[in-house]
């Protein structure tokens, strides 16, 4: 069994695969103040409440954006569990050509990429709902464009309020309409319509310059709350990191 992990800096990805299926998954906040031996006692204590037997895994992929988390995992897998592990980075083999500068490009990134290549094919923008919202152009050739960069949704709800000495901090809700009545409702709106104008318009720009028809896939913790909204998304697919991992690791043994 493969155990798949993709470190965000907000929240961290589990998921366990037993060939190609996806048995469970789970997440997780990210803390880089978390030592090896509590990522382990976490991992352990997910894995057996899903029945799944620990001595069944054996090996393990990793997308990671937060170096010390990375540093203690590779402590946690090479020194003292399963030592068959895989880290996204150079010299691992992906199947695209990357285009975009490869140092600058995040490994989550990627591996998104690699998912909606193999499962959607064809010329794509990939939109990540995380700590920071990705936009990524894929194209039927396989081959890694670029994209852009964009806070999330979470960063921009919780700036009004740092930023300013009246507003007040608020969650991040669905508007009953676009004129608000009283501060609060005002800042619904415009968190909800002013972001989900943002995605629509990178999208809309990034097909211009590369793939007029380029369909959208969306994933991302924040996804599963705005994809519903953007009617530019065509497939949302919250487990794509954890495929795409899924998938690299597979090319990987095979070379």
């Amino acid at each position: 069994m493969l155990l798949t992990i993709d470190v965000g800096n907000t929240h961290t990805t589990f998921g366990v695969f037993h060939s190609e299926k996806l048995l469970a998954d789970w997440r997780v906040s990210t803390s880089s103040r978390r030592t090896s031996d509590e990522w382990g006692y976490i991992l352990k204590e997910l894995i057996a409440d899903q029945g799944i037997e620990e001595k069944n895994i054996n090996q393990v992929a990793i997308s990671c954006v937060v170096p010390p988390v990375l540093n203690n995992l590779r402590e946690l897998f090479e020194k003292k569990w399963i030592n068959v592990l895989m880290v996204i980075g150079p010299g691992v083999r992906t199947g695209l050509s990357i285009r975009a500068e490869p140092k600058e490009t995040g490994a989550d990134r990627i591996v998104n990429a690699v998912a909606a290549a193999h499962i959607y094919g064809g010329d794509l923008v990939i939109i990540d709902f995380g700590t920071a919202t990705t936009f990524c152009a894929i194209n039927a050739n396989r081959e890694y464009l670029g994209g852009s960069i964009a806070p999330g949704i979470g960063i921009s709800q919780e700036a009004l309020y740092e930023k300013t000495a009246r507003l007040p901090r608020i969650d991040v809700e669905i508007p009953d309409k676009c004129i608000g009545r009283n501060t609060v409702e005002a800042m619904h709106s415009g968190i909800f319509y002013g972001y989900i104008g943002l995605c629509r318009e990178i999208v809309i720009n990034m097909k211009k310059e590369f793939a007029p028809k380029a369909r959208v896939v969306a994933t991302g913790g924040w996804g599963i709350f705005l994809h519903n909204y953007c009617d530019f998304i065509d497939f949302f697919n919250p487990t794509l990191t954890l495929e795409g991992l899924r998938i690299i690791n597979e090319l990987n043994q095979k070379s």
